[in-house]
C-alpha cells in the first residue's frame, strides 16, 4: 500500500513555518530571515519514502492585504487550504494566538485531519505553554496539538510519524527523485531576495523583486543575469550603496549560495532598475508571477 497526499503548512507572519517545512524536508527549500513575509510565494517540498509521498507547501503568512501582491500572498495561503489533504496550522508561543480570526474561522470548518503546531517552545515556560495548549483546544477542539522547536528539531520527528500516518491512500504524484515543484532559477531570485531582507532596513526589501532575465546552464559553470526591480530612485541609490559597495556584497553573498544549491560555479551579473508602484500593478505582477484570481 502506498500513501500520498498534499500538507499545506499555513498560519501568520514569522511563527516558523518555512523553518518547520525546512525540517521536515531536510534541505533548505524556503528562505528564512527574521522579518515578517520573507516567503512571497506557495513553495513545495517533496518528501519520499518507500511506500509514501508528502508534498509540503510553505505558504505566505496570512495577513489583511494592504497592497496587491499582499492580495495574491493571501490567495496562495487561501488556495493551499483548498487542496490539502492535511493542514499544519502554526502559531507559536509568542503571537496572540487569534490574531487573524477569519482565517482561523476557515480552518475550523475544515473536514481533513489538522495539526496544530505550537512552535517556538524552547521561548515558553511550562505554564504559560499549559494556558495556551487550553487555549487552542478550546478554539479548535477538532485539531490535534503537537508543541514543538522546528528551530531546535524537537518533537518533529513525531509531526512527521503522525504525517504519514494521516495520509490517504494514493501512488506518488511526482516522480521519486523530486525535491520541489521549482525550477532552478525560482531558487537562485529567493537566494537573492534573503540577502535583500537580511542586509537592508525598513520598507527595501519589501519594495524589491529579483527577477533573473538569463540563465544558462554549462556543463562546469552556471551564467545568470539577475534584475532587482524597487519602487523608486532613492531605492536604487540604497540598493547599489556607496561606490556599488552594497550590491557587490549582496552579489558575492548570492553566488556562494548558488554554487552550493547548485553543485556548480556561477557567474553573477545583477542590476538595479525602478519600476515605480509595481507592488500595486496587477500586469507587473502576472508577470513576476504572483497569484491575483
Amino acid at each position: 500500500m502506498h500513501r500520498a497526499g498534499f500538507v499545506s503548512i499555513v498560519g501568520n507572519p514569522n511563527v516558523g513555518k518555512s523553518t518547520l517545512m525546512n525540517t521536515l524536508v531536510g534541505e533548505k527549500i524556503s528562505i528564512i530571515t527574521s522579518k515578517a513575509q520573507t516567503t512571497r510565494h506557495r513553495i513545495m517540498g517533496i518528501v519520499n519514502g518507500e511506500d509514501y509521498q508528502i508534498v509540503y507547501s510553505d505558504t505566505p503568512g496570512v495577513l489583511v492585504p494592504n497592497y496587491k501582491l499582499q492580495e495574491s500572498m493571501l490567495n496562495f495561503s487561501n488556495s493551499a487550504l483548498q487542496d490539502a489533504d492535511i493542514l499544519l496550522y502554526v502559531t507559536d508561543t509568542v503571537e496572540t494566538v487569534n490574531k487573524n480570526e477569519s482565517f482561523i474561522a476557515k480552518v475550523q470548518r475544515m473536514d481533513i485531519p489538522v495539526i496544530v503546531i505550537i512552535n517556538k517552545i524552547d521561548l515558553s515556560d511550562q505554564e504559560s505553554l499549559e494556558k495556551q495548549v487550553a487555549y487552542l483546544q478550546e478554539l479548535m477542539p477538532h485539531a490535534e496539538l503537537v508543541p514543538l522547536s522546528a528551530l531546535r528539531k524537537f518533537n518533529v520527528e513525531y509531526v512527521l510519524k503522525r504525517i504519514v500516518e494521516l495520509l490517504p491512500e494514493s501512488p506518488p504524484y511526482f516522480d521519486k527523485d523530486t525535491l520541489t515543484d521549482k525550477p532552478a532559477r525560482f531558487f537562485v531570485t529567493e537566494i537573492i531576495r534573503e540577502k535583500i531582507l537580511l542586509y537592508y532596513q525598513k520598507e527595501i526589501p519589501y519594495s524589491t523583486e529579483v527577477v533573473v532575465e538569463q540563465y544558462e546552464d554549462a556543463p562546469n559553470l552556471v551564467r545568470i543575469n539577475a534584475v532587482i526591480y524597487v519602487e523608486r530612485d532613492t531605492q536604487k541609490g540604497i540598493i547599489i550603496g556607496h561606490g556599488g559597495k552594497a550590491l557587490k556584497k549582496v552579489g558575492m553573498e548570492s553566488r556562494k549560495d548558488m554554487e552550493a544549491f547548485l553543485g556548480k560555479k556561477v557567474y553573477l551579473e545583477m542590476f538595479v532598475k525602478v519600476e515605480k508602484d509595481w507592488r500595486n500593478k496587477e500586469n507587473k505582477l502576472k508577470a513576476f508571477g504572483y497569484q491575483l484570481d
